[in-house]
C-alpha cells in the first residue's frame, strides 16, 4: 500500500485534533485577553475614481507630441534654432497637457460619481499592548540597554571613513 493511501486512511477529525495542539504549525493563535478590539458600523459611499497622475502624464505626453509637431510644422526662424523652439513650446505644452489631463480626470470623476453606492462597513480598531516592555518585564530588565548589547563595555563603535 503506498503512503498516500496510508495518510487518506486517517479521519479527518484526527488531522483537526493534531492542529488544535499548541505548538503545531495549523494551530491557530489563542485569542488574547489583553487585545482590545472594538467594532464601528458605519455607511461609506463606493466609487471608482480615476487615476489622476496617469490622465496629467497622459495629457503632458500628447502635447509634447503637438509642441514637436509644431516646431517642424513652421519654417525655421533665424534668431532662434529649432531646438530653443521645441524647448520653449514644450515647456507651454507640457503645462497646458498636465492641466488639459486633470480636467478630464475631474470630468470623469465627476460624472463616475454619480453611480457612487452607499454601503454599510464594519471598522475594527485594534489595540494591542507593548510587546517590548512585556519582554521586558519577563526578563527583569529595567529601561535602557541590555547586557547582551555590543555597547554595553561603554566602548564607542568604530566608524571606517
Amino acid at each position: 500500500m503506498s503512503s498516500n493511501a496510508e495518510e487518506s486512511a486517517v479521519p479527518e477529525e484526527a488531522h483537526a485534533a493534531d492542529a488544535a495542539e499548541p505548538g503545531h504549525p495549523d494551530a491557530a493563535p489563542a485569542p488574547d485577553p489583553e487585545v482590545d478590539a472594538t467594532v464601528t458600523e458605519a455607511e461609506v459611499r463606493v466609487h471608482r475614481s480615476p487615476r489622476y497622475f496617469r490622465f496629467m502624464l497622459t495629457g503632458a505626453i500628447v502635447f509634447a507630441v503637438i509642441a514637436l509637431i509644431l516646431t517642424f510644422a513652421f519654417p525655421a526662424n533665424p534668431t532662434y534654432d529649432r531646438g530653443q523652439v521645441f524647448g520653449f513650446l514644450l515647456a507651454i505644452c507640457a503645462t497646458i497637457g498636465v492641466a488639459v489631463g486633470a480636467l478630464v480626470a475631474l470630468l470623469i470623476d465627476r460624472r463616475v460619481s454619480r453611480r457612487a453606492r452607499t454601503v454599510q462597513a464594519d471598522r475594527i480598531d485594534v489595540r494591542l499592548p507593548d510587546a517590548g516592555a512585556e519582554l521586558d518585564t519577563e526578563r527583569g530588565a529595567g529601561p535602557g540597554p541590555r547586557p547582551d548589547d555590543a555597547q554595553s563595555n561603554g566602548s564607542r563603535p568604530s566608524v571606517d571613513s
